[in-house]
């Protein structure tokens, strides 16, 4: 009687109960996790049964992580060392992670990852003191979207930019020559790598915004506010950005890919064959075009992981060519990988032909944990020079001032040896 009170008491456990306990029995899969951030997280859901179908004995959960709460994320769960197994992150934010050690190196994971068929400067971005510890997911750089039926040709060079911009104006073409949003660092990088800054000295250890290749960008971006070339508004005082594009407030606009979308959606029918998007000018006709940021996410292993093997399998697995091109039709991101251009949705669409050339010229930003509160100032202080709140040597100063103090814990460490 006993037993089957026992047996009766046991059939009755909740449902969810027995499942729950009968599927851990029974599931001798490794469980890798990965954290996606932002619309990213949520699509690649969609691949992951192909990855499971060739591997078995490997499951993957996916927890999606709003962009915006993210870094702090990430941070918490290193200090408690409750991180995932994969995670896509930021390629700026590769070096702090490397820097705390919470990253493994990867190049003895991934020998089936063909360096040659990425972009040299985003697989720079992964590289940190000579180990790689990121793998490009998808890639990301700013270049010019132009109102082409004004415009013309679009602009190679700082001289034909500034000229064109004159000219749209003085013949009443256009109310302004370009759009660069004041709270933006993006533009102002731009324009800087263009003229070959590095925006820190060789070690990372102080600022080098008083340098003469960051004083001349500096000079040529505040130059376009004071002729009255580009409007001093933040993206916040831009009402509707298609709607001026299209009633010609400004002719070209400094942006990024997930534009060419955003574009075709949101201009009036009349407008698609009356813009296109161009490589950012260089500073001089000795220079094919400019150099624009290395920008995207990479696919990361944290230390902590206990299936490092079957993380390394799901990056290899999330890398090839077309698992690339499908994530490139799920979210509308840049493929890493060359090879993956050659897809006709790509292949045969003139918005992107610029990207993929600016993509082969495109730099690292430095790769110092420090970057993000460097870049900061980037805009802060260049709205005071704008604004005329500050002369432009006052804005250079106060860059090199500010990123001489967020250095000084990095300047100790250089100097010790660590």
């Amino acid at each position: 009687m006993r037993s089957w009170l026992l047996i009766s008491a046991f059939c009755l456990l909740p449902s969810a109960f027995v499942t729950t306990s009968c599927a851990e029995r029974s599931d001798a899969r490794a469980i890798v996790t990965f954290w996606g951030l932002g619309r990213e997280g949520e699509v690649v859901a969609d691949l992951i049964p192909e990855f499971e179908r060739r591997n078995p004995g490997i499951h993957v959960v996916v927890q999606q992580i709003p962009f915006i709460a993210a870094h702090e994320k990430f941070l918490t769960a290193i200090v408690g060392r409750s991180t995932p197994d994969v995670a896509q992150v930021g390629n700026t934010w590769v070096p702090e992670m490397a820097a705390i050690h919470a990253l493994d190196e990867l190049t003895p994971m991934l020998r089936t990852i063909d360096q040659r068929d990425y972009f040299p400067g985003i697989w720079a971005t992964n590289v940190i003191d000579g180990g790689l510890y990121g793998i490009p997911w998808y890639v990301d750089t700013r270049l010019i979207f132009y109102r082409k039926d004004i415009l013309g040709t679009p602009p190679r060079t700082w001289d034909e930019w500034k000229s064109a911009m004159q000219r749209v104006i003085s013949e009443r073409k256009a109310r302004y020559g370009v759009l660069m949003p004041t709270n933006e660092y993006e533009p102002m990088v731009a324009i800087a790598q263009s003229n070959h800054s590095h925006f820190l000295n060789a070690d990372g250890t102080r600022g080098a915004f008083e340098d003469p290749a960051y004083a001349q960008a500096f000079d040529f971006y505040v130059e376009c506010f004071r002729r009255g070339w580009a409007p001093k508004v933040s993206n916040l005082q831009v009402a509707n950005v298609y709607q001026q594009f299209a009633q010609a407030d400004f002719v070209m606009y400094i942006t990024g890919p997930w534009q060419v979308g955003e574009f075709k959606r949101r201009l009036p029918a009349g407008m698609q064959d009356k813009w296109e998007t161009a490589p950012l000018p260089a500073r001089d006709a000795s220079e094919p075009m400019g150099v624009g940021m290395a920008g995207g996410s990479s696919l990361i292993v944290f230390r902590e992981s206990k299936h490092k093997e079957a993380a390394a399998k799901f990056i290899a697995f999330l890398s090839e060519v077309p698992q690339q091109i499908r994530f490139n039709e799920l979210s509308g991101d840049l493929p890493a990988r060359r090879s993956a251009w050659n897809a006709p949705a790509l292949a045969n669409d003139s918005h992107f032909a610029a990207f993929r050339v600016q993509l082969e010229h495109v730099e690292p930003l430095p790769k110092v944990p420090e970057w993000e509160q460097i870049a900061t100032g980037i805009f802060q202080h260049g709205e005071e020079g704008v604004r005329g709140a500050k002369t432009q040597a006052q804005v250079l100063a106060a860059l090199d001032a500010d990123a001489n103090r967020l250095l000084e814990k990095r300047r100790w460490v250089v100097a010790h040896g660590q």
